[in-house]
């Protein structure tokens, strides 16, 4: 019932975190900006070799300007809508289109490419990522299917191209949360810990000419023990299997060459690796590796290490990295960018995020329900960066085929990133998001990489403000670990045999940095603090995690580097400006459990104000009164009163704003005054309410109608619906008649869910019958699914 008597307030009354524009087609300013944003064009889009562990020199890049179009979900394009910027998702303001891709809809793709194809030789065509469905046709005749948005996948259309040009056509649909795939932290109504969607192609798409008969894998397991290293080496012939070819491998130390052996596909060889230099992240030392077969010739890299848990020297289940206790202190990394969402704008971009958090002196980073480009991981390997890698969880109400395609994905992902020695856990579930099955899935892990650690389920017990939130009675069972979530402050996990403990999650500390924000609506974090007091804070838990340390705990993960949309809990923002702790004392706090950092790069950016943002307002404020109005404008102070708590100054700003614009309004105005409006007697209401199609548009999806909606209830129909004699729904509809169809909407959402609440079932039918006939267009399928299940109630 708690769920249900809340389900008004979480899935109707919504204010969005989603402020995108739709500006311009052509070019469109994101609403935070990163230093790489205006780097990015047609001509220059992630130009490097996509695929680090197996590369080749005979590649094409697809990646730049594509027609697109948008279709109902079984029809076929007529025409196209213009150009999208591939590979950024149609949402990103990157893409040069930032639209939302509906449940409903179909994203097409389309361009042409040169072929000259040879006698003897296959061209493959690659997609480093596509969220979540694509089907891929090559000159109108289909070259193959891939579900599931995280993963790279690859058709040979050898047989399908022609000389000279070809066409070369995508279809994709993303349902987001309303399907069975797994879609991580992306959600249609982004808020708080959930961001917005990104849809269609996010990764590099690349063509690569191959002998008929290739190298089509190559699986690397180190084994500092024995000094060896174990490679298996796959190949295709034609459009088939192979045929256990011979090939030839050299290993080479920068210039000196390490070893040199032969071997046959599909057969695991030992490769010695004499007196091995060890990877670590204070070390991260790689060894460069060349496999020759017939005319095929790839180049790849590995580094010798090892990860276990182990007793230490006082007989301490420890996490080991080469033999030797090593603690893992990390942070969680969601992976979005304000201009790009899933995708970093550059390359450069793409490693800054691991470089600085090496600088903050951080050894781990837990990369948080998400799959990064293979390049995240080469950067990660050549950095030195531990990973404790994520599967992307399966859709939390495991409707029929979601643990078919969480599986499926998983799968995926072990393979794709086996060879990356950055790798050293893989996170199985996250606080019973979806999680089923956890012993056989664990075991499963286990057995298919047996050279890594198994974080069964990290957060499977949950504490918030030190109360136990998720309690299970069987935790961490066949795990590598016992992982609690612990908020804000680090808590020690269980102890169990055999296992290491760590902190999968902790901290969130919020603090905002006006200017570097995303939504200047919220500062959403487990606890807010004022600038000054951050440092003490987070240094007061880092004394936490070393005491606990010395009581046996292995690891622990800091939530988290970056801001990210509506949270505002990172140590860097969203746009990557502002560090909250300068890097010299985040290094100095972390130097007792990360003593050897070795090398870092010097991370360029600016530190944090430590003036309170309440103060700052206070002066701009009186500067404003005083006729110096040049050194804060309207909006800005505006936006300060609201994060201070000042809504009379926002009210009287924003009603002086709007007379001086006059209705003539640009993009930003409109953003602006959609932020600074909650409530019906708000001066900017009556102008979102003319400006409602295009601030729909212009924030995505239906914002403006959610806004509207959730004024309406709480001044219009609220008062008479909680009434202590029962509802005067009569008064509540005259109140929001003037609205038109958007008060009906909300006046009937409002009466359905009290009669579900009451279950006053004869009452509920009618009302809910009416509801969903009208609007079930508008709810995710579990909502929909219990509105219909309960007309069933006698």
């Amino acid at each position: 019932m708690k769920k249900i008597s809340l389900l008004l307030h979480t899935i109707v009354l919504l204010t969005s975190s989603n402020l995108w524009a739709q500006a311009n087609r052509n070019t469109i300013s994101p609403q935070l900006k990163t230093r790489w944003t205006n780097e990015v064009g047609p001509e220059s889009l992630n130009a490097e070799y996509p695929r680090p562990q197996l590369t080749r020199n005979s590649w094409t890049n697809l990646n730049g300007q594509w027609d697109y179009t948008i279709t109902k979900t079984n029809e076929q394009p007529t025409s196209w809508q213009g150009k999208i910027l591939v590979p950024y998702p149609i949402e990103s303001s990157l893409s040069r289109v930032k639209k939302n891709l509906k449940v409903d809809e179909a994203l097409w793709y389309k361009r042409t490419f040169n072929s000259t194809l040879s006698k003897g030789k296959r061209l493959l065509l690659h997609f480093g990522a596509v969220d979540q469905l694509a089907t891929v046709f090559i000159n109108g005749k289909k070259a193959g299917e891939h579900a599931g948005g995280y993963t790279a996948f690859t058709f040979d259309i050898s047989d399908l191209v022609k000389e000279g040009n070809n066409e070369l056509t995508v279809k994709v649909l993303d349902p987001t949360d309303r399907g069975i795939y797994p879609h991580g932290k992306q959600v249609s109504n982004p808020a708080n810990i959930y961001y917005t969607a990104s849809s269609g192609i996010w990764q590099t798409v690349w063509l690569e000419t191959v002998p008929d008969h290739y190298i089509s894998d190559i699986k690397m397991t180190p084994d500092i023990d024995r000094g060896v290293l174990y490679l298996t080496v796959t190949d295709k012939e034609g459009n088939g299997e192979g045929k256990n070819g011979a090939y030839t491998v050299s290993v080479m130390d920068k210039r000196e060459q390490v070893a040199m052996l032969t071997g046959q596909t599909g057969k695991l060889i030992e490769i010695p690796i004499k007196d091995a230099k060890l990877w670590s992240p204070s070390s991260p030392h790689l060894y460069d590796l060349t496999i020759k077969m017939g005319e095929d010739e790839v180049k790849s890299y590995f580094g010798m290490r090892k990860i276990s848990v182990a007793r230490d020297e006082q007989g301490i289940e420890r996490i080991m990295l080469n033999n030797k206790p090593y603690f893992n202190l990390g942070t969680l990394d969601q992976g979005f960018w304000p201009d790009g969402l899933y995708t970093a704008p550059t390359d450069e971009a793409l490693a800054f995020d691991i470089k600085a958090i090496k600088a903050m002196g951080f050894n781990t980073i837990r990369k948080h329900i998400k799959v990064e480009p293979a390049r995240w991981y080469y950067h990660a390997d050549k950095i030195g960066m531990l990973v404790w890698q994520d599967m992307v969880n399966p859709h939390q109400g495991l409707p029929e085929g979601a643990k078919k395609a969480f599986e499926q994905q998983s799968r995926e992902t072990i393979d794709q990133l086996k060879n990356s020695p950055s790798i050293v856990a893989w996170v199985l579930f996250n606080e019973k998001w979806g999680s089923y099955d956890q012993q056989r899935l664990t075991d499963w892990i286990k057995e298919t990489d047996p050279s890594r650690l198994v974080n069964g389920h990290s957060g499977e017990i949950l504490y918030v403000n030190e109360k136990l939130r998720s309690p299970s009675p069987n935790a961490y069972v066949s795990a590598s670990m016992t992982d609690v979530h612990a908020y804000p402050n680090p808590m020690m996990p269980l102890k169990q045999p055999g296992k290491a403990q760590v902190v999968g999650e902790f901290g969130g500390i919020g603090v905002f940095v006006p200017g570097h924000q995303w939504n200047t609506n919220t500062a959403w974090g487990y606890i807010q603090e004022k600038p000054a007091a951050l440092i003490t804070k987070y240094s007061m838990m880092n004394l936490d995690l070393q005491l606990m340390r010395d009581k046996g705990l292995s690891g622990s993960i800091y939530t988290q580097p970056f801001d990210v949309e509506g949270e505002q809990n990172g140590l860097i923002t969203y746009d990557r400006e502002i560090i909250k702790i300068p890097f010299e004392k985040l290094r100095e706090i972390h130097a007792a459990l990360n003593p050897d950092i070795g090398r870092f790069e010097q991370v360029n950016i600016k530190e944090m104000d430590l003036t309170d943002p309440v103060e700052k307002y206070e002066k701009s404020y009186r500067a404003y009164l005083s006729g110096h109005k040049e050194n804060s404008s309207i909006v800005n102070l505006a936006e300060m009163a609201k994060q201070s708590g000042d809504n009379t100054a926002v009210r009287l700003l924003t009603e002086d704003f709007i007379k001086e614009k006059n209705t003539a309004f640009s993009d930003e105005d409109l953003r602006f005054i959609y932020h600074v409006s909650e409530s019906v007697s708000d001066p900017g209401f009556t102008v979102i309410l003319q400006q409602r199609e295009k601030l729909n548009v212009l924030m995505g999806g239906r914002k403006a109608d959610n806004k509207i909606m959730n004024a309406l209830y709480r001044d219009h129909i609220e008062p008479y619906a909680t009434l202590q004699n029962g509802p005067d729904w009569k008064t509540a509809e005259e109140k929001i008649t003037p609205y038109g169809t958007i008060g009906k909407e909300i006046l009937l959402r409002a009466k359905t869910i009290h009669y579900l609440n009451k279950k006053d079932w004869d009452s509920y039918r009618p009302v809910a019958r009416e509801y969903l006939k009208s609007y079930a267009q508008y709810l995710t399928s579990n909502e929909k699914h219990m509105l219909e299940k309960a007309l069933d109630n006698p």
